[in-house]
């Protein structure tokens, strides 16, 4: 595993929420979203409801993008996570067990779970130099 993908996930296990931009025509919608990250398959696994307004745009068009970041006034503290990616319904049962296993709770509420297919990652990192960004995948190469 690439040594930015280790970072992606050292960094996202530490936190639980994610911001969620969708789009469709010239409609726009953000939420923010309880999520579970699996480092293997390199996919977030969140819930959501049919009827909200972000999930009547990924009907439509299921790219996404989102962030999620360390708020902290320290600039060099600054850590912060963008990714793009595809929003599938979840039918790996093993992915579902690792979500109910972060969220004991959501099991009442018995949600449909959904994954984020990622394709891209921009994670900035002052910790590592201001405006340290790591890019994956790396079109460098």
């Amino acid at each position: 595993m690439s040594i930015i993908l280790t970072k992606v996930a050292e960094f996202v296990d530490e936190h639980h929420v994610m911001s969620l931009a969708t789009s469709f025509a010239e409609e726009l919608s953000v939420c923010s979203l309880f999520y579970a990250y699996d480092e293997k398959s390199r996919c977030f696994v969140v819930a959501s409801s049919e009827d909200t307004l972000h999930m009547q745009h990924i009907k439509q068009n299921s790219r996404v993008a989102g962030n999620i970041l360390l708020e902290t006034q320290s600039v060099g503290k600054i850590q912060g996570l963008q990714f793009r990616g595809r929003f599938v319904v979840l039918h790996e049962g093993i992915l579902k067990k690792f979500y109910f296993k972060k969220f004991p709770y959501a099991l009442a509420l018995n949600p449909t779970l959904y994954k984020i297919e990622v394709d891209f990652f921009k994670f900035t990192d002052n910790r590592l130099g201001f405006g340290k960004k790591l890019i994956w995948p790396d079109s460098s190469l």
